[in-house]
């Protein structure tokens, strides 16, 4: 198994802070928000490299803390070419890019970078190896503007996802699907059809939205907290939270 972490994204809504710096490594409890997924990613046996995917103005950034992390795992650092928001190639576009790039012909891990968790993905992964399916990290949530907010599937007695909404208008459902993802690669054909038949680039969700209909996909239900860092304040109240940890 291979992780794609996705660290393209321009963070357009913490500036100054990311203009010219990366989310992913901004800090949280003394240590970059990365640091903490790399802890969990590390513990997945399965996992034999680590595609770091980024943008032109990222890059050195990512490929200096690369270097310094000496990681148990190799973690190699793409450039995705792009400069811009308005060129960005999109969550989907950049997973693309990457199994390209790397010519990967195993199953992914993907994850968003700006997500802070503290559930075990190794245990996602151990329910994805039950299932050998697509398999996404869901919770179950009792908001309703949340949910409004991100994407939503209804799942049947076997986790099996029967329906994906991106951004409901009106909430069918209260799992909320955050930005975990495995994919075995049997279907990474899928992500490039996707892509050609112009669907949208960015979102993953979208890509959930479509993967469910061609072929069973599941719904992994997460104990813990994942908190969303996309704005000056969230950033203070996780920093609050992890401040002693």
């Amino acid at each position: 198994m291979k992780c794609i972490l996705l660290c393209a994204g321009y963070a357009t809504r913490l500036f100054p802070l990311t203009e010219n710096f990366p989310k992913a490594l901004l800090e949280v409890g003394g240590r970059a928000i990365l640091d903490y997924t790399l802890d969990k990613v590390n513990e997945i046996d399965e996992i034999d490299h680590i595609y770091l995917v980024t943008n032109a103005k990222y890059t050195p950034h990512f490929q200096e803390w690369a270097s310094k992390k000496n990681n148990v795992k190799p973690i190699t650092v793409f450039n995705d070419g792009t400069s811009t928001n308005d060129d960005r190639l999109g969550a989907i576009g950049d997973m693309q890019f990457t199994i390209e790039k790397a010519g990967i012909d195993d199953d992914i891990l993907v994850l968003a970078t700006d997500n802070l968790f503290d559930f075990k993905l190794k245990d996602f992964v151990e329910f994805y190896n039950q299932k050998k399916s697509p398999a996404v990290c869901v919770r179950e949530e009792q908001d309703i503007n949340l949910l409004k907010r991100v994407g939503v599937a209804k799942i049947d007695e076997d986790n099996k996802i029967i329906d994906f909404v991106e951004k409901p208008a009106e909430p069918q459902s209260k799992f909320a699907v955050y930005a975990e993802y495995i994919y075995p690669k049997t279907v990474l054909p899928k992500i490039k059809e996707y892509l050609d038949a112009g669907n949208s680039c960015d979102a993953p969700g979208n890509l959930v939205a479509y993967m469910y209909k061609q072929t069973p996909t599941y719904a992994y239900a997460f104990q813990g907290e994942c908190y969303d860092i996309g704005t000056h304040e969230a950033l203070a109240q996780v920093n609050e939270l992890y401040k002693n940890k």
